[in-house]
């Protein structure tokens, strides 16, 4: 491996165990898709055109894990999210003026 796909490599790992901790066997199938994937990029050098391409995959990857994925567990008739300090949140102002740039017409959306 690279040294420079080192340090993305193992940035890849810790949003994996950041965003499925907790979750052994999700934990343990990340890990051994990374590796794989990884592996299936070693020949890769780092003056070929596909490695920044690879890299930049991997660091996108990592970002998605940190921001966006978020686990929930079900507690009766309700879930509990684990939502860590790195998780994304938005302020809901695209669900809150969604549908209001939608032309006023008559209602007949389909006759002339």
């Amino acid at each position: 491996m690279s040294t420079t796909a080192l340090p993305v490599y193992r940035n890849l790992l810790r949003a994996a165990r950041l965003a499925f901790q907790g979750d052994v066997a999700t934990l343990t199938a990340a890990r051994s898709s990374i590796r794989e994937g990884f592996r299936a990029n070693a020949t890769l050098e780092p003056t070929s055109p596909e490695f920044p391409a690879a890299v930049k995959h991997a660091e996108e990857v990592a970002t998605i894990l940190r921001q966006n994925v978020v686990q929930g567990q079900k507690e009766g008739d309700i879930y509990k999210l684990r939502i860590h300090e790195e998780t994304e949140r938005g302020d809901n102002e695209s669900v809150k003026f969604a549908g209001t740039n939608l032309s006023s017409g008559s209602g007949k959306c389909c006759s002339s």
